[in-house]
């Protein structure tokens, strides 16, 4: 991730401006997250006063961080600081057309209520403050490369000057970028052939770090460089934007060139070790060349992403629709604090049935955005977005605090509770603050925690989640997994992770009901469970024909549409009236 898109996204999550840019750049400096933040904040919306934007400010302290002095004799560094310091205003205040104020900045004072109302309102710190934040960082990744360039230029030891390995970092790697960017400006002034972007990133990377180890990870990525700088000579230009992402920019005349050297690189860069490496490639072809750099290279970004998913193949060009997911994007990420603050989210909750009994014996919650513009906003078109920028957390706290307060609300009604399991993803399941969470929310609502149970999908498998789900069934919690079927090792899960309860994924359902071999290996995952002493449970179950199979196999407890859709909550504790009023006639 760049330091535009890092401080971008924090801006999103709601941290001020300065908290924003110095946190982008403050871990590159060997600062932890939350004291970058504790230092940057005071800085914020011009110092609290609409004063000097909080973008300089933060900015200023990332240039002390990389070039101020600490030996108050050491003039030479002084006097190279404050002309950088000089110049960075000036470059600002140029590029931002004399706006250096908060104040100016938004058009509003946020010094004063009656305009802090209306930049909450018309959400103008999203809309405004990114530009002076880019502006920011482009100047920034600038000075850090001359400030390489400068000592190199009056040092006899580079290592001897540089004693700073962070330091020494962050700045080779901004000047390796700025030097990139400033060829391929080079390129297209000067090419008289059409250029292209191929952007590429590696399929299920991760799966490769956690299975192979990362030394065997950073072992494929020199892999990758090594047979770039092999294909691409000397009239290609290439880069390692970031962690498994590459960009190669390059000339040519039919794009027919374009696919005949990526279906080359592909191939030499098919295995390594014996390990297949898949690659997912994005194209942009250059139309205008008066674009800003940044935005050709979101286009092959653009085009990378729907390479990603798609199945067919694995190189796409860049269209202009790829435009409406970008929009569809930005407008989840500007929205989402929002929708949080506004419990704009509702709790959904699918039944859980009994075949035999006819009844709910359970119920899982599940998260709807219901936009007062957009109207219901659907899991599909959010959860991936708020999965990346870290707002997942929030939204899975707000459903699993709903389910509790539900399970509550039953209870007190003196109805026959029963359970309501919540999903806890992996990105939970790495985070310590995650039993506490759950702990407190049982001691606040004062229910069983047999009541609560949890979710765990079967893709998340390594060695940390395993030993934190063991952590969550010792504090007496009732663990599902869930999609058991849909990845690749679910039975190694099951060795390992503490499971009471698997729940069969629905296209493993499907699948398994097409021929007599796939019945008969249900049959034998029902045996498993029961000689394992598990439960099971069959979700996204549609038809008679699969509660029949189901039924005849062993298989009583269901999941899906047959039987009932995600419902509100209020219909669902209707439907739980209804049942147990039936009951107590009987």
């Amino acid at each position: 991730m760049t330091h535009l898109e890092k401080a971008e996204q924090l801006l999103q999550q709601q941290y001020h401006c300065s908290q924003a840019l110095f946190g982008a750049f403050a871990q590159d400096f060997g600062f932890d997250i939350k004291t970058a933040f504790k230092i940057s904040t005071c800085f914020g919306a011009g110092m609290r006063q609409g004063g000097t934007c909080g973008c300089i400010t933060a900015s200023l302290l990332v240039l002390g961080l990389a070039l101020g002095f600490y030996d108050a004799q050491d003039r030479e560094q002084e006097v190279y600081g404050n002309k950088k310091t000089d110049e960075f205003i000036q470059r600002f205040t140029k590029q931002m057309n004399g706006k250096v104020y908060c104040r100016d900045i938004l058009g509003k004072d946020i010094s004063k209520p009656e305009d802090m109302a209306i930049i909450r309102k018309e959400k103008l710190i999203l809309q405004k403050c990114p530009k002076a934040m880019a502006v920011s960082i482009s100047i920034l990744e600038d000075m850090l490369a001359d400030y390489l360039r400068y000592k190199a230029q009056n040092s006899v030891n580079l290592e001897d000057i540089l004693k700073d390995e962070e330091l020494k970092s962050v700045i080779k790697r901004t000047s390796k970028l700025h030097n990139f960017r400033r060829n391929i400006n080079n390129l297209l002034y000067t090419c008289s052939k059409e250029v292209g972007f191929i952007q590429f990133d590696i399929r299920k990377f991760k799966i490769i770090n956690d299975i192979y180890g990362e030394r065997f990870g950073n072992e494929v990525l020199d892999f990758i460089l090594k047979k770039l700088e092999e294909c691409c000579g000397k009239d290609k230009l290439f880069i390692n934007l970031r962690s498994d992402v590459f960009m190669v920019v390059t000339e040519y005349e039919e794009e027919e060139e374009l696919i005949a050297f990526i279906n080359k690189l592909d191939h030499e860069i098919s295995s390594f070790k014996d390990v297949k490496i898949q690659l997912s490639y994005g194209v942009y072809t250059v139309e205008d060349e008066s674009m800003e750099l940044r935005q050709m290279e979101d286009r092959a970004a653009m085009a990378r992403k729907a390479a990603k998913n798609n199945i067919v193949t694995n190189i796409v060009f860049y269209k202009e629709q790829f435009k409406e997911s970008l929009y569809n994007r930005k407008f989840i990420e500007e929205s989402i604090q929002t929708a949080i603050n506004e419990r704009q989210f509702m709790m959904y909750l699918q039944p859980k049935y009994s075949i035999s009994k006819n009844e709910i014996i359970g119920a899982e919650a599940l998260v709807r955005w219901c936009h007062p513009e957009r109207g219901m906003i659907f899991p599909n078109q959010f959860i991936p977005i708020i999965e990346e920028n870290g707002f997942i957390r929030k939204v899975d706290y707000y459903i699993w605090e709903e389910a509790c307060r539900f399970i509550r609300k039953c209870v007190d009604s003196g109805i026959n509770t029963c359970p309501v399991s919540v999903n806890v993803s992996r990105i939970h399941l790495q985070d310590n603050e995650c039993i506490d969470v759950l702990d407190n929310l049982i001691k606040s609502y004062h229910i069983p925690k047999r009541l609560l149970e949890l979710e765990i999908t079967e893709t998340a498998d390594d060695q940390q989640i395993s030993l934190k789900a063991l952590e969550l069934k010792d504090e007496g919690f009732k663990l599902l997994m869930d999609d058991f079927g849909s990845g690749y090792s679910s039975l190694n899960i099951l060795l390992e992770t503490p499971f009471d309860v698997i729940k069969l994924d629905k296209k493993f359902i499907e699948n398994m009901m097409v021929s007599d071999k796939g019945k008969l290996i249900l049959e034998h995952i029902v045996l498993m469970a029961e000689k394992l002493n598990l439960g099971l449970l069959a979700e996204g179950v549609e038809t008679k024909e699969q509660i029949e199979v189901l039924q005849s196999i062993g298989c009583d407890q269901v999941q899906g549409y047959y039987y009932a859709k995600p419902m509100p909550k209020r219909e669902f504790f209707s439907q739980l009236e209804k049942q147990y009023s039936e009951k107590a006639i009987l």
